[in-house]
């Protein structure tokens, strides 16, 4: 894989390498994405990675275009019970949430806290706003859908077929409670 952007965890232990472009650029506002990322801004020395009003910004990426050049031993995952199928990897070494990763899914949902502000991609939609009791604080800068759309799905689903319908694994062995 060639070198294209590089991220890394707050304490710059575990690092990761990143080819191309993402598939798309989100905030996810559904229930589970904020209930995750509140428990795990409660981890010692965590960073905080919701926006003032309560999304996950994201930057979904092909598994095959991400690589952890270092720190792997530092990989652990945390779900927010021992069955669901969604875990969000974390680097243990100082608790700085790296990605989401879903069950079956051949693409990384990236934390964009990890780019610097100069570098760090622009979202181009939020979605899962439906899960909002009141939607009126969410800015009008980006469309604001209420749930993910047939072109949500549509450019996973050509990002799959680009990947060969190929799914790569990711090992973490540590669990996190938070």
């Amino acid at each position: 894989m060639s070198e294209g952007t590089r991220l890394a965890c707050a304490c710059g232990q575990t690092r990761l390498a990143l080819q191309g472009a993402p598939i798309m650029v989100t905030e996810c506002l559904c229930t589970s994405c904020r209930a995750a990322a509140e428990r795990l801004a409660l981890l010692p020395g965590a960073t905080a990675i919701l926006t003032p009003y309560a999304a996950t910004p994201c930057a979904e990426y092909r598994k095959d275009r991400v690589r952890v050049a270092a720190g792997a031993r530092h990989l652990g995952e945390f779900r927010l019970s021992a069955d669901a199928g969604t875990r969000r990897v974390i680097a243990t070494c100082c608790n700085t949430p790296l990605f989401l990763e879903l069950k079956g899914a051949h693409w990384l949902s990236l934390y964009l806290h990890l780019w610097p502000e100069a570098t760090r991609p622009r979202p181009e939609l939020r979605t899962m706003t439906g899960d909002l009791g009141d939607r009126s604080a969410l800015p009008d800068d980006i469309p604001n859908l209420k749930t993910h759309t047939p072109r949500f799905f549509a450019k996973l689903f050509a990002a799959w077929v680009g990947m060969g319908f190929r799914n790569p694994k990711i090992e973490v062995m540590e669990k996190v409670d938070a």
